[in-house]
């Protein structure tokens, strides 16, 4: 090999490896913000629990469960915070869920499937009037849903 073409060849991979170790930072995949910040943080989520809580109180299905709660202003303020960090908390936010595990909180309850999936439906109906993309919705459920075998029949 002529020595013209080994210093061509040997500017080439100086070259070469210049733009590697050149390349900026933003040219790295970015890292995905978390669930909690992707939802619009603790404002979107009090917005969604607000909501989730009126779905609930309309629900027919449901809304006996909750009447006591609903009637005594204490409770309902108690329920609505513990719900905004329970769904903080889950989703990666700052927040720390200080209520009762969810088998303590349902105990004695008997509460049914049908009973279950329509507390479901009422949660995604808030998160559909809120606009929440079906990534963020399917997250937010993944964490959610294991709580079922907690609440249903116990």
């Amino acid at each position: 090999m002529s020595s013209y073409f080994k210093t061509l060849l040997f500017a080439a991979l100086v070259g070469v490896c210049t733009i590697i170790a050149c390349k900026k930072d933003d040219d790295k995949p970015a890292v995905e913000a978390s669930l909690y910040d992707r939802l619009g943080g603790i404002t979107a989520i009090s917005a969604v629990v607000d909501q989730f809580i009126a779905n609930v109180v309309a629900d027919n299905t449901i809304n006996g469960r909750f009447a006591a709660t609903v009637a005594n202003p204490s409770r309902a303020r108690l329920l609505r915070l513990n719900l905004i960090d329970q769904v903080c908390a889950g989703a990666g936010g700052p927040c720390s869920y200080k209520g009762m595990t969810m088998k303590e909180a349902h105990t004695g309850m008997n509460i049914t499937q049908a009973e279950f999936n329509a507390l479901v439906g009422d949660l995604v109906a808030a998160l559909d009037q809120f606009n929440v993309p079906e990534k963020e919705k399917n997250e937010l459920l993944a964490i959610l849903g294991p709580m079922q075998t907690d609440i249903v029949g116990q």
